[in-house]
């Protein structure tokens, strides 16, 4: 790791990477194995085995692993999906790839999850699936989303993609039986570089996603070199090129070893920061609901009204004083590419959080030293 990076100020995050990253991507290439082949299969069977799911599909993106299930599952072109605002873009693209039409919901305002009434009160004939979102690392209430789509026979898709480690009632989210996605983007809380991961129970749609992923093959890679070229793929349907290489599996084996080191201290930094943020008016700390056990992927605070400096200027602040922060997730139903088709809606929730919140550094490695310096910052920041 490059320590002139982050020398002179805290960033929002950094990885967790080392010499065993670096020695087992050093093995593969002496493997002569690149692309997706053996690691892949490795880094799958300990993600499945680790969250309490059947079957694992590694992917270049969590956005092509969303994508994926949707077309697995049975989307067809014009179905509406459910999901929030108040997340990434990759969610409706991922909705927009597979032919359906997002449609945005409220989020609750403690969790800042899907709003499970908020989602019942959208459904129209033309809803096929709710896209349920684990944002910054908090599960949402699965089980409230679960029964809304049993009432009304709707699909339901998991991102958890930064939330992965994280629990909901005692068991790792993507070990429900719902189709779970998880990203491994450096900002997430195992990485790969890029790539993502669809688990499943279902083998059906966990065989067609590898095909899927695999240009519509029905025979990998692997298996034809195993085979010393006499095995001959056919496509049955058009796919796509969403494979994962071992280089990033074989950093991603090496990550897991590191999952629970990492979940330990991103909790006790959660910790921290609760006690150094309690005698403040001004901020609430995340929430976490009884059913759930925090990734802390990120740490997401709330300004409250005695909050006399929007929390923009907060974060403009905090980067003057060398801390790195981020606003809140800025709405989807405000942005340009949705502008004429979202005119009028209004999602009184999302758009109170993106204005109120924002992000604190929290990243494996984080001092508990420099927490107190990023608290001090924001002590600063908020004087008007």
């Amino acid at each position: 790791m490059n320590e002139d990076l982050f020398s002179e100020h805290i960033p929002l995050m950094r990885p967790w990477l080392g010499e065993e990253e670096g020695n087992a991507v050093r093995d593969v290439l002496a493997s002569g194995w690149i692309s997706l082949g053996p690691k892949v299969a490795e880094l799958e069977q300990k993600i499945a085995a680790l969250v309490g799911a059947k079957h694992a599909v590694a992917t270049n993106s969590a956005t092509s692993a969303l994508h994926l299930a949707m077309q697995t599952m049975g989307l067809e072109r014009g179905d509406e999906v459910l999901l929030p605002s108040f997340t990434c873009m990759a969610n409706a693209n991922a909705v927009l790839i597979a032919g359906g039409v997002p449609r945005f919901v409220d989020i609750e305002r403690d969790t800042l999850n899907l709003d499970p009434a908020d989602v019942e009160r959208r459904i129209t004939p033309r809803t096929r699936a709710i896209m349920m979102v684990d944002q910054i690392g908090l599960p949402a209430d699965l089980d409230a989303l679960r029964a809304v789509a049993d009432r009304h026979g709707l699909l339901l898709i998991d991102d958890a993609a930064t939330a992965f480690g994280g629990k909901y009632k005692g068991r790792y989210v993507g070990g429900h039986g719902v189709p779970t996605c998880y990203s491994f983007h450096p900002r997430k809380m195992i990485t790969t570089g890029e790539g993502g991961m669809l688990v499943t129970d279902n083998e059906a749609w966990a065989e067609r996603a590898r095909t899927l992923r695999s240009t519509g093959a029905s025979v990998s890679d692997l298996r034809r070199h195993q085979a010393k070229g006499a095995l001959f793929q056919q496509y049955f349907e058009s796919g796509y090129n969403y494979r994962m290489t071992d280089l990033q599996a074989a950093v991603g084996v090496v990550q897991l070893t590191k999952l629970d080191r990492m979940l330990e201290q991103r909790a006790e930094q959660a910790s921290l920061y609760g006690e150094l943020l309690a005698r403040f008016d001004e901020v609430r700390p995340p929430h976490v609901p009884a059913y759930a056990a925090h990734a802390y992927s990120s740490y997401c605070i709330r300004l409250t009204p005695s909050a006399k400096v929007p929390a923009e200027e907060v974060v403009r602040r905090m980067a003057e004083r060398n801390v790195s922060c981020r606003r809140g997730i800025p709405p989807l139903h405000f942005e340009p590419v949705f502008k004429e088709e979202m005119a009028g809606l209004h999602l009184p929730e999302t758009e109170a959080a993106a204005q109120e919140t924002m992000f604190l550094p929290i990243f494996p490695g984080l001092l508990a030293s420099q927490q107190r310096v990023v608290i001090t910052a924001l002590e600063r920041s908020l004087l008007s």
